[in-house]
């Protein structure tokens, strides 16, 4: 049997910080390279796993003008599935014109986040916009957890599978025998923008001077923070920057906390990769996220204040830190990607032996 030719849109590049390009290279690492042939673009310096990968097409793109060449891929690369695609310029072209076409090749979008962005006020009506006439026209949609399925279905009456976002929890590992931390050590990992509310770990930080406060991204917040740091006298916060996957891995086995007050997520990937170092994670409730067993692996609030009073506690007791952190560890395993990726695999050969009996009747 040949393999399945597969074109995903994202980079193979190994040094974007972006999740969504990230779970793409893990997907694809690990794809059966006898079973999958996979076409990705490329800016700089590959993932080794994907440039040592059999059967992997590295599509070189320009600094500049990279749409046209992306959309003469998606129009005439030798693919009959098109993965992960994005909320693009290229990807709305495609689609636009494929119906004209009658091209039968399948197109496969992912929703990682939940669908009301139209209530979200950080997301621009034009990145709306874009999203709905892209991956809301793909031809199969996959949400990442059953709360992202069930806001995809009120938001627009649109059905999806579900296969979760995982963790590398073979790279993402604890470090149990680390002596404790003179002082507790809180981590916050994402996008410094408003609805990740970064902000909360400052007034974390105010309300308990005798824990450290550690966060990890960049965004449009960024400067924000740093001035209010300096204006308040913050000396236990500490701006990381974007850090690599193994700068990554050593502040999660370093910290003792794992603080995420974002309100508007589908299932972020750093509580199960903060989950998989051992370390408790405190979250919001409204998006219900199933790597996190409330009152179990971690906790999921309601409000600021029970943000606030569950973080008391955990600082107060390092008994109660290692028995959530070795909890979360357990549950991790579940979201490892060696359990998610077979799954895409049987869709895609799905898709493709669907395709091959429309084509044989």
């Amino acid at each position: 049997m040949k393999p399945i030719r597969i074109l995903v849109d994202s980079f193979a590049d190994a040094g974007f910080p972006n999740a969504q390009m990230g779970n793409a290279r893990e997907i694809v690492s690990r794809l059966d390279p006898q079973r999958f042939h996979v076409s990705m673009f490329a800016l700089g310096t590959v993932d080794p796993r994907i440039a040592q990968r059999p059967n992997t097409r590295l599509i070189r793109l320009p600094k500049h003008r990279q749409t046209p060449r992306i959309f003469s891929e998606f129009l005439w690369g030798p693919h009959s599935l098109l993965f992960y695609l994005k909320a693009s310029p290229a990807s709305r072209w495609y689609l636009n014109l494929r119906r004209k076409w009658r091209d039968q090749r399948i197109v496969v979008g992912t929703i990682e986040g939940q669908c009301d962005y139209k209530n979200e006020a950080t997301i621009s009506a034009e990145a709306v916009q874009l999203w709905e006439r892209t991956i809301l026209r793909c031809d199969h949609l996959y949400s990442n957890c059953s709360f992202v399925q069930r806001s995809l279905e009120r938001e627009y009456g649109l059905s999806s599978g579900v296969i979760p976002t995982g963790a590398d929890t073979h790279f993402f590992t604890p470090r149990w025998e680390r002596p404790p931390n003179p002082r507790p050590c809180v981590l916050f990992v994402g996008s410094l923008c408003g609805r990740k509310q970064p902000e909360m770990l400052l007034s974390a930080a105010a309300r308990f001077p005798d824990a450290d406060f550690r966060i990890a991204g960049t965004g449009v917040m960024g400067l924000e923070l740093k001035t209010q740091i300096e204006r308040e006298s913050l000396a236990n916060v500490t701006l990381l920057g974007n850090l690599g996957a193994e700068q990554l891995r050593e502040e999660y086995r370093n910290a003792d906390i794992f603080f995420f007050p974002s309100h508007f997520e589908g299932s972020p990937k750093v509580i199960v990769e903060a989950a998989a170092c051992g370390l408790p994670v405190i979250v919001r409730n409204n998006y219900s996220p199933e790597t996190v067993i409330n009152e179990i692996t971690g906790y999921q609030a309601a409000s600021d204040d029970e943000l606030y009073s569950r973080l008391q506690a955990l600082l107060a007791s390092r008994e109660s830190r290692l028995k959530l952190g070795h909890a979360g560890r357990l549950h991790s395993l579940k979201f490892d990607w060696s359990l998610i990726t077979p799954q895409w695999e049987e869709a895609f050969v799905t898709f493709a032996n669907a395709t091959a009996d429309r084509q044989a009747s």
